[in-house]
């Protein structure tokens, strides 16, 4: 054994996905994993920039580990992931613990690395180059829902978000590896997969033949033993007709779909560099219900983006009274360097960011309760993941990717039950099964 590992993961999917894809290089690299930080000989930070507050939240932890470190001079500390990226060279000065930095398109440097075990000299690796493959793995993590990335990067350049200049431009990964690694997460056990890209409407792979999202979707559909697809992001510019007909015409296509539409005010989505407009994002969302009926939609949503005023916030309001999101993700504005929005002046003050902030989550909340409230006796297929939170039930998620904690005798990871629900939360059901 070449040591004991510890991964910390700031951020969304992707970064879920580089976290176990570098799991699974130290696990086959012959590393064993830490069952916490304090028994570790190498921990890995993988961070995020797209907001302020993780940004934040991985800093203070490097500080810790830092002086950890000074109680464990063996220890080997790396930063990864789009703070890495975005901020690395004054990450490597400001702290000297800190063995190696390495952006979210440089993880194949990790893996040389690892691989011949040489860990003692500082490095900084940046760039953009490869989009990693999952290894398989000896030692299995029984999981029976998995993520897989189909792309990296992003070509939209929103002007408050740094993902462009830290991800890079799009790059789609070849439909057969994709195919592969969706086949080996099968034989593994798992049961259902989530795409990953920044906007995976834009999937594009074209050598022999050309792929596009609808096609690898389809594609996808066909491997034997696979029971759910999911994906996420979709960018509304980039919604299609053909995209939209894939929930009514493909069985085990999730009728869930994260669209982000983050204002309700077409000026601020001009400012915002969002190509679309109110009008198109609620023509999409009554193109997808009449596709797909009982389909879930959930969002992302900004407020206090610069110059927004009191009217442009009750559009916002006004769209989610309208379109009745069965979640949404809201968040402030904060400035990330090296973004157009970051030089932009008549900022929102804080004070009022917050304020809004809350009157959009208390509405949201309410909205969220009584949806869910209206599958309150109705039974519906839930895909076992595990226990609940507090242990005491079993957990798992509806097609429509609702978090259902339910009483069951018997219920191993991966089963599929049939979950009548019995009480509505605001961000879980509770039921038993039948």
């Amino acid at each position: 054994m070449k040591g004991r590992f510890y991964i910390f993961t700031f951020g969304c999917q992707m970064n879920e996905y580089d976290s176990e894809y570098l799991r699974r290089l130290l696990l086959r690299s012959g590393w064993e994993q830490a069952e916490s930080m304090v028994d570790a000989d190498l921990i890995m930070v993988n961070t995020c920039t797209v907001r302020k507050k993780p940004e934040i939240k991985a800093l203070s932890l490097i500080g810790r580990l830092c002086q950890l470190k000074k109680k464990n001079q063996n220890l080997k500390i790396g930063l990864m992931g789009c703070l890495a990226e975005h901020k690395g060279e004054e990450i490597f000065s400001r702290y000297p613990g800190v063995n190696f930095v390495i952006g979210p398109g440089s993880l194949s440097e990790i893996s040389r690395v690892i691989q011949e075990n040489n860990l003692n000299k500082r490095f900084l690796a940046k760039g953009i180059k490869s989009i990693p493959c999952l290894p398989p793995v000896d030692v299995r993590e029984k999981k029976v829902t998995a993520f897989v990335s189909i792309m990296q990067g992003c070509n939209n350049y929103c002007s408050y978000c740094v993902v462009p200049y830290v991800r890079g431009p799009e790059r789609s990964r070849n439909y057969r590896e994709i195919i592969a690694e969706i086949e080996l997460l099968v034989e593994e056990g798992v049961k259902e997969i989530t795409l990953l890209g920044q906007n995976v409407n834009s999937y594009l792979w074209n050598d022999s033949i050309m792929v596009r999202f609808p096609d690898l979707l389809r594609m996808i559909s066909g491997v034997d033993g696979l029971k759910r697809i999911r994906f996420t992001t979709s960018h509304p510019k980039d919604l299609t007709d053909e995209l939209i007909s894939c929930f009514k015409d493909i069985p085990i296509l999730c009728n869930h779909i994260h669209l982000p539409f983050q204002a309700g005010s077409n000026r601020i989505l001009s400012e915002m560099g969002r190509s679309y407009t109110r009008e198109h994002y609620l023509n999409l969302v009554g193109k997808l219900r009449e596709a797909c009926p009982d389909i879930s939609i959930t969002t992302d949503v900004m407020v206090g983006f610069p110059g927004e005023t009191e009217k442009d916030f009750q559009d916002t309001l006004d769209l989610m009274e309208r379109v009745q999101f069965d979640m949404a993700f809201s968040f402030k504005y904060s400035d990330r360097e090296g973004t157009r929005a970051y030089h932009m002046t008549n900022k929102v003050p804080e004070e009022e960011k917050i304020r809004r902030l809350s009157v959009l989550q208390e509405l949201q909340k309410n909205i969220t309760l009584e949806k869910n409230r209206k599958m309150v006796g109705k039974v519906f297929e839930v895909l076992v993941e595990g226990k609940s939170k507090d242990g005491l039930l079993r957990m798992g998620r509806t097609t429509n990717n609702k978090i259902v904690n339910f009483r069951c005798d018997h219920s191993p990871e991966g089963d599929f039950l049939n979950v009548k629900i019995t009480e509505a939360l605001n961000n879980s059901l509770r039921g038993e099964a039948v």
